[in-house]
């Protein structure tokens, strides 16, 4: 126990030997005294003081190694600091915004995005006009010249403010959360806010502002009210009497509904009107005031009840948008990815106007024209209302019409079959109709009677269009009336009508010579068909140039009788099935919706029409030469409305400039289609698309038969049909397809069979058998000529000979073919036996480049390891280089220690000398020139040695 005991009293002497004693005296208290406990936390705690007190000691006896520690930490912290920095997302931090407008512009640049302050100048000012937006949007550029164009026309009366509605410390981007840029907002003092979605174009913009500004029309005059009441755009009028109060009751309720209407229905397509004279508001049937009146064409017009419905803004608002009756609606699609023209199509039969349309117009005559149209397009029944509206619309527009009407055609010699009656209609008859054989052109006249007339007897007052219709279908159906002898006179024959057994009609028809069907042909229609009248066997093995119909709109002119102002088109909507929805277009902004409908893309006028039936799949165009006025639009709806219409179906084809026109096989488009087909030789045509596989495996086939075959005698093409529009009777339901057209019978055309694989002999077995004119259907009732058979025979033996050529030059190359493929066989055996030697040669290297990989590989091992080698050794060196530099340090300090004590004590010497001298001379007078003062004593000896120890120590210190 004293020895435990001993330890741990003898460790109070210094603090060294306490740990020390502390350290060891554990495991011996342990084995002494076994209730003391050891813990390990005071040995660990006993080496962590030590090893400080160590480094203190260090630190204090080596400054320079505590400075290197600091500076090494430092670089450790920099180090660090830098690498988790790099780890991180590098953000750039935002630019600060700068002005979207110039300086100058009549706009309020906030291009901080400062919305306290535009909601302080909207509560200051009428009308005002916030425009949102984002610098980099492409939009925001591009509205921006027109938001400062139409800023600086109304910069006087509306406040235009934009507000940069990006930047993210802006309180716009934190308090408004806009999907797209830009957004136009417009107050009208409290009101608020009117959104804009129109096009971003300055009339347009300028337009809506103002409808802002003055929501509201005065209407002073009877004239006035007329043009509000024949608007194409539906009216709703409120009548007040100002003469009691500044401000009648309910009249800033009716102010704030046309606010509303604007505010759903950013067209405007809703005109509010304001009447104050009394006998005005009689004309429509308002009395008190305060009444509203909705105004409709066709329907019965309406008074707001009041007795019904509250008399608020929303719910006049509401009461006139649900009961408004639209003549035409403008369409307005924004460019993109939109179902708005599909929602519209799917509706029925649409017929688009292209014009040119500027909203800050005063007045548009040509829609004042389009509106006169639809009115008597959908009068059905002859109201009274519309009748006014209409001769309004008449008398305003007269002084127009006679400057914008076509001019009378010159008259044209009358042809024998073509009379002035108005009640008669030429028809071209078509190759499929059992008359084309005896008769190719026939007069339908209207009859009342039963007597066999001839047509230039008929004297009958006008008909209508659907008469003459009525007569064609039942002059179809009643054909077997007619003796199917071919002669040069006129074959008169009456019939009843299919709808009515008191109506007769006569039919005259005969074979025209080729000068009367000369000036049919020169007739120049709205469109021409695409009907074709071949020539049979009998004469001359030629083919007829396309002719065309005459349509309703051309008997107009070719008939100086027809009255020009007829009736007939008046209720035509409720006439037929196919009735028409009328849209306006802005061909300014939307013209390239009209080439693809069908429109010149160069024109000066931007003005088309075009009627688009989606059910029907059926899509025409009015004649881009033709002017777009009223009458081209009647006549065109009524071709349109007939039960057999005579337009033709717009086609869109392919440019057919872009295909060469010397190639073994022709490339056949919409345009070249009748002239490639209808050529005088067989025409061998395949039908292909780029998305059918199948279709392309068939070229090799298609250039050897064009090889074989004589090109002046036969032509082989191929058309595109996804990018070809066609007739329907030449359309195919399956790809690819293989049409036979033979020279001089078009109308025989032959389908290569779907069962037959479409191989080289099959083809030529296929268009040998169908070329012949014997086995030809039509042929077996009408035999051919001499003549044409021996013509027949003659080009049977030619193509004959021609192919018996040809195959003698492909035999020829055959064997030209083997020989070559001799030679090639022995140059490929020679390259064989090269390529044997140049694998041998190959697996040379191979191996030689394996050796040289391994030697390379042992020498990259050496050199590593020697570069490891001189690491180290650059490392010891490293080392001693420093220990030396730490030697060198110690051994200066070192002298100057010596040095510093060599001086001590050269001065303790010194001082003990001179005191042993003093004390040996103790008694020796003073200098004589040493004063003294009377009963002074001479400095007692501790005194003096006091005085050296001090000059000692200031020598020391210097």
């Amino acid at each position: 126990m004293s020895e435990c005991g001993g330890r741990g009293g003898g460790s109070s002497s210094s603090e060294d030997a306490e740990d020390e004693g502390g350290g060891g005296g554990g495991p011996a208290g342990s084995d002494c005294l076994s209730p003391s406990p050891a813990p390990a936390t005071a040995s660990s705690a006993g080496r962590l003081r030590r090893g400080l007190r160590g480094a203190s000691l260090m630190a204090r006896q080596r400054p320079e190694l505590l400075c290197g520690a600091v500076a090494l930490g430092c670089a450790l912290l920099l180090t660090l600091k830098f690498t988790c920095s790099r780890a991180k997302d590098v953000i750039i931090p935002a630019k600060p915004p700068v002005s979207f407008f110039s300086p100058r512009s009549p706009v309020l640049d906030l291009f901080q995005g400062q919305l306290d302050y535009a909601e302080y100048i909207r509560r200051d000012s009428e009308v005002v006009l916030l425009f949102f937006y984002a610098p980099w949007c492409g939009q925001s550029i591009a509205a921006r010249a027109e938001i400062q164009q139409a800023a600086s026309r109304l910069s006087d009366q509306v406040v235009f403010v934009a507000i940069n509605c990006w930047w993210n410390q802006g309180k716009c981007r934190k308090q408004k959360h806009f999907f797209y840029f830009p957004v136009i907002y417009l107050y009208h003092r409290s009101f608020g806010p009117i959104e804009y979605k129109g096009p971003m174009s300055a009339v347009y913009i300028e337009k809506f502002v103002r409808r802002v500004m003055k929501p509201l029309l005065y209407i002073p005059s009877q004239s006035e009210l007329l043009d509000f009441l024949s608007n194409y755009e539906p009216g709703v009028l409120g009548y007040f009497e100002f003469s009691g109060s500044p401000q009648p009751p309910g009249y800033l309720t009716f102010f704030t509904s046309a606010l509303h209407s604007l505010k759903k229905d950013y067209l405007g397509t809703v005109r509010f009107g304001v009447i104050t004279n009394k006998h005005l508001a009689k004309l429509v049937s308002l009395v008190h005031s305060g009444s509203v009146y909705l105004h409709r064409h066709f329907n019965t017009s309406l008074v707001f009840p009041r007795e019904v419905l509250n008399y608020t803004a929303e719910n006049i608002c509401k009461w006139a948008l649900e009961n408004q009756e639209t003549l035409f609606r403008w369409l307005q699609p924004h460019g993109g990815k939109s179902l708005l023209l599909n929602n519209e199509l799917k509706k029925g039969p649409a017929l688009f106007l292209f014009i040119p349309f500027n909203p800050l117009a005063e007045s548009h005559p040509l829609i004042d024209e389009i509106t006169e149209v639809a009115l008597e397009y959908n009068n059905c029944h002859g109201d009274q209302v519309v009748e006014r509206l209409l001769q309004h619309l008449r008398r305003v527009d007269a002084p127009v019409l006679e400057s914008l009407a076509l001019e009378s055609p010159a008259q044209l010699p009358d042809p024998p079959l073509i009379t002035a009656s108005p009640c008669c209609n030429t028809v071209v008859l078509p190759q499929w109709h059992s008359f084309s054989r005896t008769h190719n052109v026939c007069e339908l006249c209207v009859n009342q009677t039963a007597g066999g007339v001839k047509p230039s007897s008929v004297s009958m007052p006008q008909c209508s269009f659907f008469e003459m219709a009525a007569a064609l279908d039942s002059f179809y159906l009643k054909e077997q009336t007619f003796y199917h002898v071919a002669s040069d006179s006129i074959e008169c024959s009456n019939f009843l009508t299919s709808y009515s057994p008191f109506s007769y009609y006569t039919a005259c028809c005969r074979t025209i010579s080729r000068g009367v069907a000369g000036f049919i042909d020169s007739e120049q229609g709205v469109f021409e068909a695409p009907t074709v009248a071949f020539s049979s066997l009998e004469k001359k093995c030629e083919v007829d140039a396309p002719s065309s119909i005459p349509h309703i709109e051309e008997n107009r002119y070719l008939f100086p009788g027809v009255d020009m102002t007829s009736t007939n088109f008046t209720g035509l909507s409720c006439r037929t099935n196919k009735t028409l929805n009328i849209y306006l277009l802005d061909s300014n902004l939307f013209w390239l919706y009209a080439e693809r409908l069908g429109a010149p893309s160069s024109t000066q006028v931007k003005e088309f029409a075009a009627i688009v039936d989606v059910k029907e799949e059926s899509h025409y165009i009015l004649d881009p030469k033709q002017a777009l006025m009223k009458l081209t639009l009647e006549s065109f709806i009524q071709n349109f409305s007939v039960l057999y219409s005579p337009l033709k179906r717009h086609l869109i084809g392919s440019d057919s400039a872009q295909f060469p026109s010397q190639h073994l096989i022709t490339e056949v488009t919409t345009d070249t289609f009748w002239e490639v087909v209808l050529q005088k030789q067989d025409v061998l045509l395949l039908y292909y698309a780029p998305w059918c596989g199948f279709c392309p495996s068939l070229n090799h086939v298609f250039i050897q038969l064009a090889r074989n075959l004589p090109m002046d005698t036969f032509t082989v093409a191929r058309i595109d049909v996804s990018q070809n529009d066609l007739p329907w009777e030449f359309m195919v339901d399956r790809l690819p397809t293989v049409l036979f057209f033979p020279c001089n019978r078009k109308d025989l055309s032959v389908k290569y069979p779907e069962d037959l694989p479409i191989t080289l002999p099959n083809l030529l077995k296929f268009i040998l058998h169908h070329s012949d004119p014997a086995s030809s259907p039509q042929n077996m009732a009408n035999s051919p000529t001499k003549e044409c058979l021996q013509s027949e025979a003659v080009l049977q033996r030619g193509h004959i000979s021609h192919l018996e050529r040809e195959i003698q030059k492909l035999r020829a190359e055959i064997s030209s073919l083997q020989r070559a493929q001799v030679q090639v066989e022995s140059q490929l055996s020679s390259a064989r036996r090269d390529e044997h030697r140049l694998r041998r040669q190959q697996r040379a290297l191979e191996e030689q480049h394996s050796l040289l990989r391994a030697h390379s590989e042992q020498l990259q091992a050496l050199y590593e390891q020697k570069t490891r080698e001189l690491q180290e050794l650059a490392r010891k060196l490293q080392e001693l280089a420093d220990a030396s530099e730490n030697l060198l340090t110690e051994n200066t300090w070192l002298k100057i220690l010596v040095a510093t004590m060599e001086r001590k004590l050269e001065g303790r010497d010194g001082a003990e000398s001179l005191a042993a001298r003093k004390e040996v001379r103790p008694k020796q007078p003073e200098p004589s020139g040493t004063p003294q003062l009377p009963g002074s004593s001479p400095p007692p000896a501790n005194v003096s040695a006091t005085l050296v120890s001090e000059r000692n120590n200031e020598n020391r210190t210097d």
